[in-house]
């Protein structure tokens, strides 16, 4: 047994739109994420990219701090967005002498 919802022509046609609208934003949103590949730096890069010496950025992997991705049996390499969303609270701002 299925429930059955009745509903005036004019809620039927609201929730007709917003339904629309909402696929059409889910769509979008799809679109723009699918259309950045997300981009895969070697650890030289990585750590460059952060400010980090490359042991550095591979002690923060090996802490779970940061996730790497194998490139072969010994060189790793580290996703733009996840070194995007790291946090940076580990860096100090270079003082003058």
């Amino acid at each position: 047994m299925q429930p059955a919802v009745i509903l005036s022509a004019t809620d039927w046609q609201e929730l007709t739109e917003r339904l629309a609208r909402l696929e059409a934003a889910e769509h979008a949103r799809a679109l723009a994420t699918a259309t950045r590949p997300d981009e895969v730096l070697s650890t030289k890069a990585a750590a460059a990219y952060l400010g980090l010496c490359a042991e550095a950025l591979l002690r923060a992997r090996r802490a779970g701090r940061i996730a790497g991705v194998r490139l072969n049996e010994k060189d790793w390499g580290f996703r733009r967005s996840v070194l995007d969303a790291y946090p940076r609270r580990y860096h100090r701002a270079a003082q003058a002498a």
